[in-house]
């Protein structure tokens, strides 16, 4: 078991004037913002516990470590223990307790995003965007979020969290006074990727087929089959467009649809089945489409009453 010291003794030590070897092993850009007086930085990710020892051998007293809130100063100790050094101490708390108990510490006027700060927004908006991703394009997409929530299950039962590790790695996380800017920066792209997609989801029109039919006819709104050009050929509906998927998926210039996908009218995109139709309106819909993409596929649509042209 890691020996620990409460913030309260520890200041006592130092209130002594006894010398005291303190390691911080938070990430630089949190070991800037603020740090115990005297407190060295070696990032846990960083730490080469058996130079660290060598390094403190012949000097008296125990060596210190400190972070957060103590769980990375536990992982330091453990380190050094494995390396064959004995006499470590974590500091309990942490720096923001140690400033509470009266210990100097040393601010550069920064304010910075905390390690553990970065891996729940991380690890939160993984799920979220998985659980996105699962109910709009793909169930497969849950595995995303359940292999989080797993991880973090692993974190607690291990005390091992490897995301953080691979944070604590992150440029932002290593350039002093650079952390706030690049670590919002890196989230809010997180976000703005978890709000586009939700922008870019859709899902099939709640239109009834006597509604698509109606518009139709009062020329409110073309149809589009976005089944690939063998099966137009063999049979598509009266009036209909084509426009394949895979034509789609290749990049096609805004301006070479505006003749054959007029802006100004409902845009009800079909398939074979109701598949394509929707990864079809994912691409229409950001360039400015009322894309309505329709459930029943091209021989439900000939039945229910949409005329039809067999052959070119």
């Amino acid at each position: 078991m890691v020996p620990t010291i409460s913030p309260g003794s520890f200041a006592d030590l130092r209130r002594r004037g006894e010398r005291v070897t303190l390691i911080d092993v938070r990430t630089p850009a949190e070991y800037d913002e603020v740090h115990v007086e005297g407190a060295r930085n070696i990032p846990l990710d960083r730490l080469d516990a058996r130079a660290v020892a060598a390094e403190h051998a012949g000097k008296a007293g125990p060596l210190y470590f400190v972070c957060k809130s103590g769980g990375r100063s536990q992982k330091a100790c453990e380190q050094m223990i494995a390396s064959g050094m004995h006499d470590v101490v974590s500091v309990e708390g942490g720096t923001s307790a140690c400033e509470a108990a009266g210990i100097g510490v040393a601010r550069s006027g920064r304010k910075v995003m905390s390690l553990e700060r970065q891996v729940r927004i991380c690890a939160g908006g993984i799920v979220v965007l998985g659980a996105i991703l699962g109910h709009f394009v793909n169930p497969a997409w849950h595995a995303l979020s359940a292999f989080i929530g797993a991880g973090l299950v692993f974190a607690g039962v291990t005390d091992t969290c490897g995301m953080a590790m691979m944070l604590a790695k992150m440029p932002w996380n290593q350039v002093r006074g650079g952390a706030t800017c690049c670590a919002r920066a890196v989230i809010l792209a997180v976000v703005l990727g978890s709000v586009g997609t939700i922008a870019l989801a859709v899902e099939h029109t709640q239109d009834s087929l006597a509604t698509v039919q109606q518009a139709v006819a009062d020329q409110k709104a073309v149809l589009v089959d976005v089944r690939e050009t063998e099966e137009w050929n063999e049979g598509h509906l009266s009036g209909a467009r084509s426009l394949p998927l895979s034509v789609l998926e290749q990049g096609v210039k805004p301006e070479s649809l505006t003749n054959l996908l007029p802006k100004n009218k409902i845009i009800y995109v079909h398939c074979l089945s109701g598949g394509r139709c929707l990864k079809a309106a994912e691409i229409l819909q950001p360039l400015g489409y009322d894309v309505r993409p329709l459930k029943p596929g091209y021989q439900a649509l000939v039945a229910a009453g949409f005329p039809a042209v067999v052959g070119q």
